[in-house]
Parts: structure tokens; C-alpha cells; sequence
């Protein structure tokens, strides 16, 4: 009896399975790097404190920002007086609990960084932190 040693079946490399694992390393990475926020930092001499502990930011944060010209900002981007005072209400509506961290430039006077703090505290925020430096090099 004659038997016919060759396969009629071809061997084919599986393309689905390696599709599926492409565009599942293509969300993980589009997911990865979006998680991390941007952080607009403005470049201000902080003032410097000694006893400064660096804290890890949490997900959600808001940034006041005040420049050596005592112009405003509100997560990087300019504002008046009004309109941030508009923006903080409007964030601390959405959340109590949220942290803000208030940046301000090392020669401003100390009664525009109290308008800010007195701000913060009407719209009930508690959750304040204020920008240093440790070193004076930086």
C-alpha cells in the first residue's frame, strides 16, 4: 500500500493572536504615559526653607502660582485676581479634600501670598502646602 508522506496542510504563522498582543502593548503605553500629569512649572526663586520635606503630589492638585511681577497663575496659566478666585470655587465645589499648592516667588510681598491663603480658606480648602527650596544653588 502506497501511503502519501506530504502534508497537504501548510504551516502558517497565527497573525491574530499577535495583533491582539500589539495593540495591547500600544493601550498600556498610551495609558502609562497619560497618567502622569504635566506639570507647568513656572520659573520662580522660591523661597528657601530648611526644614522643607519634599511629599509626593497627589493625582489631583491644584498649583497658585504668583511671579515676581505678583501676576497670578492657576496650574500654569495666566489669570486675574477675579477670574481665580472664580477657579478656586468652582474646583473646591467639585471637592473639599482637594490639595493646593501655592507657589510664590521669594520677593513678592507676603500680603499677595495672604490673599491667596485667605482665598483658599473662604472657599473652605484646608488641604494648603507651600513651595521652598532647600538649597540656595537651586
Amino acid at each position: 500500500m502506497k501511503t502519501n508522506l506530504q502534508d497537504e496542510e501548510t504551516v502558517e504563522v497565527a497573525m491574530a493572536p499577535l495583533i491582539d498582543c500589539v495593540f495591547l502593548l500600544l493601550i498600556f503605553f498610551l495609558v502609562a504615559t497619560t497618567l502622569k500629569k504635566i506639570d507647568e512649572e513656572l520659573p520662580l526663586t522660591l523661597p528657601e526653607a530648611k526644614t522643607s520635606v519634599e511629599v509626593q503630589q497627589p493625582e489631583e492638585y491644584m498649583v497658585v502660582s504668583i511671579d515676581q511681577e505678583g501676576k497670578y497663575y492657576l496650574d500654569g496659566s495666566p489669570i486675574t485676581i477675579t477670574l481665580l478666585q472664580q477657579g478656586v470655587r468652582e474646583r473646591a465645589r467639585d471637592n473639599k479634600d482637594l490639595k493646593v499648592r501655592v507657589d510664590a516667588h521669594a520677593t513678592i510681598p507676603f500680603q499677595n501670598v495672604m490673599e491667596i491663603l485667605d482665598m483658599l480658606r473662604f472657599e473652605q480648602l484646608h488641604n494648603i502646602g507651600v513651595k521652598t527650596r532647600t538649597d540656595k544653588s537651586k
